[in-house]
């Protein structure tokens, strides 16, 4: 598994006359090549703002360098599963359908789904052409698998080729369902080809550890990938309950084994700079960032969820 940062200009230029410059000018940051390439595009700027509100936070994001990023798949007759409701447009006869197969396998997706509370039903596209999925502030950490396994965070997946295979796996002891903060089920990789994460922090504040027989403790929620032969548990800080309680720290995640961890540190100080809010001093903008930064499709999934709480 790797990742190669490339810089390079994408002009896209419409022949069609008009009064309207049309060149859109985005950077190719990053891509890899398999049986379809994905490339990582990075907005160069927007200048689309048209009121006051709209202007500040254009203004505000342009000077913490925020940037606006999207996914672009070229398909030379291979397929591709995305996430759903991710796709933005498509061009070229590529045939889209879902992964639900008969009416069994469709009710134990349901059933799973629910469970985990991830979609286990994604999309499929095959064909050729392109493909581009919705635009997000987010940050993209591509990978390629050779017969590997990756266990992820639920929130993590975002694409991948169809010779991945896509599944949940359970926690495998009783400390980890019960106390554990990765949840009780988690998304499982399989197989060989190019797998795509939307991960909530760049690239350059991921930490990626490489276990030979060695242990790793953590405490906090911020580990987001291991790798199949990495096993996690729940422990004690000390031998005894009341010594946790005492030292301030009471249980840490733990990674046995050998492979390879990803820990995100950084994302502790995002939430919480979400969950507090921030006062930006200009009309009364608070807590603006947050959900309102992620791909407009996450925004109504997390909506509809608690129209149905």
């Amino acid at each position: 598994m790797c990742l190669i940062p490339i810089n390079i200009k994408v002009k896209v230029v419409l022949s069609l006359k008009t009064n309207v410059t049309m060149n859109n000018t985005l950077t190719k940051l990053s891509e890899f090549k398999h049986e379809s390439t994905f490339q990582v595009l990075e907005y160069d700027d927007l200048k689309g703002g048209s009121d006051v509100k709209t202007a500040f936070m254009l203004s505000y994001m342009r000077e913490a360098n925020i940037k606006l990023r999207q996914l672009r798949i070229v398909l030379s007759g291979g397929g591709i599963y995305t996430e759903a409701n991710a796709l933005s447009f498509m061009r070229g006869p590529i045939e889209v359908s879902t992964n639900t197969g008969g009416l069994f396998s469709l009710s134990k997706k349901f059933v799973t789904s629910k469970i985990s509370g991830e979609p286990v039903i994604k999309p499929h596209y095959k064909g050729v052409g392109e493909i581009l999925l919705e635009p997000s502030f987010g940050h993209y950490a591509m990978l390629e698998l050779e017969n590997e396994e990756i266990i992820i965070d639920d929130s993590l997946f975002f694409a991948a080729e169809d010779s991945i295979e896509i599944g949940i796996t359970a926690m495998k002891t009783v400390s980890s369902a019960l106390f554990g903060t990765e949840g009780l089920f988690q998304t499982k990789l399989k197989g060989t080809g190019i797998v795509v994460l939307e991960i909530p922090v760049p690239e350059t504040e991921v930490f990626k550890y490489s276990l030979v027989d060695d242990v790793l403790k953590i405490d906090g929620n911020f580990s987001v990938l291991r790798t199949g032969g990495i096993t996690f548990t729940v422990e004690k800080t000390t031998k005894t309950l009341i010594g946790s309680g005492f030292s301030g720290e009471g249980l840490l995640n733990v990674f046995r084994g050998t492979g390879e961890v990803w820990l995100m540190p950084t994302k502790v100080v995002y939430d919480k700079i979400i969950t507090d809010g921030l006062s930006f001093g200009v009309g009364g903008m608070d807590n603006m960032l947050g959900k309102n930064l992620e791909r407009p499709s996450k925004n109504r999934d997390r909506d509809q969820d608690e129209k149905d709480k």
